[in-house]
């Protein structure tokens, strides 16, 4: 029996030089997005969650600093802020990107949708987990009550919960609660097995 773990930060050690990055990137780039065809869902007409993992974040810092050239002065500030959005073992982390084309649209839908972040949760079973913004900066403007356009969400689970979501057959739903937006989104039982490997203790017989 062997326990089964992911890696759960990215460290300067992890980080290729531009060169050998640009030598693997667009293989680096298609993994990721393979990945994301079970890590990512619409709710609603607006809202595309995406459920990140190392590997996301791994290539989103070396995209950062292919564009920005900042080198080691960069790096620091690129993992302090990626390193938090891989999932931790015992949580799911997702981006949710409130997608409006229009600009005179999106700022009259951003106004209604205030504190959407606050209303968004996962369902299976008898189980609710509650998303938990990233508290790096605030998304709403507490003046205006403007949401931003991008999120980033904690979903925290319990022992109990994670091996309710891990249960076969288990029926998962993605819901968001705003009254301005209330839709909801089952999980395929693809999707629910990619994200139910981000948790520790995952047990392979």
């Amino acid at each position: 029996m062997t326990v089964r773990t992911r890696r759960r930060s990215i460290s300067r050690e992890d980080i290729l030089p531009l060169a050998a990055y640009e030598a693997v990137r667009a293989a680096k780039r298609a993994e990721v997005r393979a990945q994301k065809k079970h890590r990512q869902i619409e709710v609603g007409p607006h809202a595309l969650f995406t459920f990140e993992s190392y590997d996301s974040m791994w290539v989103q810092v070396h995209e950062m600093l292919r564009t920005e050239k900042g080198g080691d002065a960069q790096l620091a500030d690129e993992l302090a802020a990626y390193n938090p959005l891989i999932p931790n073992g015992r949580e799911l982390v997702a981006t949710m990107m409130l997608e409006i084309e229009s600009p005179v649209a999106r700022a009259r839908e951003l106004v209604k949708l205030g504190n959407i972040e606050e209303h968004i949760q996962l369902r299976f079973g008898d189980h609710i987990v509650k998303a938990v913004p990233e508290q790096d900066v605030e998304r709403t403007d507490p003046e205006t009550g403007k949401t931003a356009s991008v999120h980033f969400l904690h979903f925290p689970f319990t022992d109990d919960q994670v091996a309710a979501f891990r249960a076969e057959n288990v029926e998962v739903t993605l819901e968001i609660k705003h009254p301005a937006h209330r839709h909801a989104a089952g999980l395929s039982d693809e999707m629910r097995t990619a994200l139910a490997s981000d948790f520790d203790s995952a047990v392979v017989h």
